[in-house]
């Protein structure tokens, strides 16, 4: 998969800035690349409410196209080529696995501007890269996790074994295990964004290993529905939107990906002729990670727990990595006090000590 050889060469020097394109524009066709389906419930369904706003934002001043379902690979450069002969002044690709066809196509069509979602690469001046914190919501949830469980087993459905699974996967059992540490982590690939059925089966999977808390980096809603069905023996999260149907249980809290923001921005400097070449890195405290509502399924004492810590991280007084932290194989990693830096975060590729099983290659 080429999506998973991310290494810590790819630390960001964030909010990159080379020239600001200094003429505004009168009217901007944003486009738009989904790995899903807008109605996966998820991830792609969050991008698409953000290219929403952005033409509630600005009317008529702006076009929005989009195109659903792009397979990652030969199939993405052929739709973004399409895009940029199309008149897209903007194109945004929103799936890591975007990267290399983001990066080829901006060669070829100068004058058009790309934004890739959470990866790394800007081999061209009119590349720009942007991404979300999302391990700060894992550590939320891991904290609900750990407090939550009944069987001291919570689990973790991957994607695909790339540096912002990992991290995530990290955050949640080593906030999991600080409020309880007896509680031990599963793991189950699905290598998948989006697909119900498989999503399903691992859920399944994790289920019939007595786990009772299931987190996921995957895109639907059938994680939860699975959890549905034990008549509230297991409990989730919403994954990138808030997935309130299923409120309040299973689903007793969620990361929400908030990208209108961003996309409003971004269309904004081009109006303005105030766009410059990008890398951002935001959070929390940006609003671009946001905790959806802790449900009343979880005891008041452990919600105010977890909405402390909410507002620790974005007040800067708690980092989710802080030493001492040893990796999987018994290595040091951070030393006491010590915060991971965004280069090993960026590259991670290891688990943290006490998490069993190993990382596919």
């Amino acid at each position: 998969m080429k999506r998973r050889n991310l290494l810590a060469s790819a630390a960001m020097g964030l909010m990159l800035a080379s020239g600001a394109f200094a003429q505004g524009m009168e009217h901007v066709k944003a486009c738009f690349v989904y790995v899903g389906p807008i109605g996966d419930g998820g991830w792609t369904f969050q991008h698409h409410q953000g290219a929403l706003a952005v033409q509630e934002k600005f009317g008529d001043k702006v076009e929005i196209q989009y195109q659903e379902s792009v397979p990652e690979g030969a199939d993405a450069e052929r739709v973004l080529t399409q895009m940029a002969l199309g008149g897209c002044n903007i194109i945004f690709t929103t799936s890591f696995g975007y990267m290399d066809a983001t990066n080829a196509v901006a060669a070829k069509f100068p004058d058009v501007k790309f934004e890739h979602a959470t990866g790394f690469k800007r081999d061209s001046a009119n590349v720009s890269t942007y991404n979300a914190r999302f391990y700060e919501g894992r550590a939320v949830e891991g904290l609900l996790a750990g407090r939550m469980t009944k069987s001291n087993k919570i689990g973790y459905i991957g994607s695909f074994p790339i540096p912002e699974v990992i991290m995530g996967i990290n955050s949640y059992y080593l906030a999991a295990k600080k409020v309880n540490p007896n509680v031990e982590l599963s793991v189950v690939w699905a290598f998948t964004w989006f697909d119900p059925a498989k999503e399903a089966d691992a859920a399944k999977a994790l289920i019939d290993q007595g786990v009772d808390v299931i987190a996921s980096h995957t895109d639907s809603t059938a994680v939860l529905a699975e959890a549905a069905k034990t008549g509230g023996k297991v409990i989730g999260f919403g994954q990138a939107s808030d997935m309130a149907e299923y409120k309040p249980s299973p689903r007793v809290s969620s990361v929400v990906d908030n990208w209108g923001p961003y996309y409003i921005e971004r269309v904004q400097a081009l109006l303005d002729g105030t766009y410059a070449q990008a890398d951002t890195w935001a959070g929390i405290k940006g609003g671009e990670v946001m905790i959806g509502e802790i449900t009343d399924a979880v005891p008041a004492e452990i919600k105010a727990e977890a909405e402390k810590l909410r507002d620790d991280i974005a007040a800067g007084t708690v980092h989710p990595f802080t030493g001492p932290l040893k990796k999987q194989d018994g290595s040091d990693w951070l030393a006491e006090g010590a915060t991971a830096p965004d280069g090993d975060l960026l590259g991670m590729n290891f688990f943290v000590e006490g998490i069993k099983g190993d990382i596919p290659h």
